[in-house]
C-alpha cells in the first residue's frame, strides 16, 4: 500500500510535495519532544547562528526542509529516470571526471543536507556507484528503500562486513561508492573528533577506504531550491589525508552553505551501545 501510494504521489508536482513536506516536518516537530529537544540543542551550539534572531530564522527554516525531505522521496525515488537531469542542475561535474581520470575510484560523500538521495541517483545515471547503507529500523521498510535507491547504475551495499567488502572491490575497480560521512557509526567501528566544536564519534571507514585504495574523495550536496524549482548538485574535491577529525571538518564547510538544510534533529552525538564515552 505505501509503495503504491509514493508511486501516486511521485506524479505530484515538486513544489506540492515540499508544501505538504513543509507541514509534515512541524507535525513532527509538534508531536516529538526528543526530536524537538535534539533539534534544538544540536542547532544552537553549532555555533552558526549569530543572536537569537538568526537561530529562531534557521530552526523555523530547518523544521520545514526536514519534512520535504520525506515528501520528496516519493518524486526522487518512483519518479520517471529522465526526470532527474530535469530538476537537477550541476555545474561541477568536471570534478568527478578529473577525478576519474586518475583510475583509482572515486568516494562520494554526501552529509544529511538537502536531498542527499538525489545525489546518488543523479550520479548513478552517469557511472557505476555502490552507495553503503544502513537497512531501516523496520524490516518492511526495506523493499521500499531498495525500490527507490537500486536504480541505472546503483548497488547497494549494507552496513556490514559484506557491504564493506564491496565497496573495496568497487573502489579497486576504479568505481564510485557513496557513503554518509556523518552517520554515527557502530562501537569499534569510529573515533570520537570534534563536530561543531562537540565530541562525536566519527567513522573511520572513510580514511580506511581511501588510504588502502588511493580514492579521490568529492564533497557532494544536492541544495532544495525554493519553490519546488528542483536542486543544485555542488561536488568539491575534499584534500586529502582525511582523518576522522578532518572528515568533520569538511562536513561543516559544506553545511556553513545551507544550515537550514541539515537534519540537525539527527542524533548525531550518540554514544554507540558498549562504548565508553570521551
Amino acid at each position: 500500500m505505501l509503495l503504491m501510494l509514493m508511486r501516486c504521489c511521485a506524479r505530484m508536482p515538486l513544489a506540492g510535495l515540499h508544501f505538504f513536506g513543509a507541514g509534515l516536518g512541524w507535525l513532527v516537530y509538534g508531536l516529538s519532544p526528543t526530536y524537538r529537544r535534539r533539534l534544538r540543542e544540536n542547532l544552537r551550539s553549532s555555533g552558526l547562528c549569530a543572536d537569537e534572531v538568526a537561530f529562531r530564522r534557521t530552526l523555523h527554516a530547518a523544521v520545514a526542509e526536514a519534512g520535504k525531505g520525506i515528501t520528496e522521496l516519493c518524486r526522487v525515488w518512483f519518479g520517471r529516470d529522465e526526470e532527474i537531469d530535469a530538476i537537477v542542475r550541476c555545474d561541477d561535474w568536471s570534478v568527478v571526471e578529473a577525478a576519474q581520470c586518475e583510475g583509482r575510484g572515486l568516494i562520494f560523500l554526501t552529509p544529511h543536507l538537502g536531498c542527499f538521495e538525489i545525489s546518488a541517483l543523479y550520479g548513478a545515471r552517469r557511472l557505476p556507484l555502490t552507495v553503503l547503507y544502513r537497512p531501516p529500523k523496520r524490516a518492511a521498510l526495506e523493499p521500499l528503500m531498495r525500490a527507490g535507491r537500486m536504480r541505472a547504475q546503483a548497488r547497494l551495499a549494507p552496513a556490514n562486513l559484506q557491504g564493506v567488502r564491496r565497496l573495496y572491490r568497487a573502489l579497486r575497480s576504479g568505481e564510485a561508492i557513496g557513503v554518509l560521512p556523518d552517520q554515527a557509526p557502530g562501537v569499534g567501528e569510529g573515533e570520537w573528533a570534534d563536530f561543531f566544536g562537540r565530541p562525536a564519534y566519527t567513522m573511520t571507514l572513510v580514511t580506511r577506504l581511501q588510504e588502502s585504495t588511493g580514492a579521490a574523495v568529492v564533497m557532494a550536496f544536492a541544495e532544495r531550491l525554493p519553490g519546488g524549482k528542483g536542486y543544485h548538485l555542488q561536488l568539491q574535491r575534499v584534500p586529502l589525508p582525511l582523518s576522522p577529525a578532518a572528515l568533520n571538518r569538511a562536513v561543516e564547510d559544506v553545511i556553513r552553505r545551507c544550515p537550514a538544510q541539515y537534519l540537525w534533529g539527527y542524533n548525531r552525538y550518540k554514544t554507540p551501545a558498549r562504548s565508553a564515552e570521551r
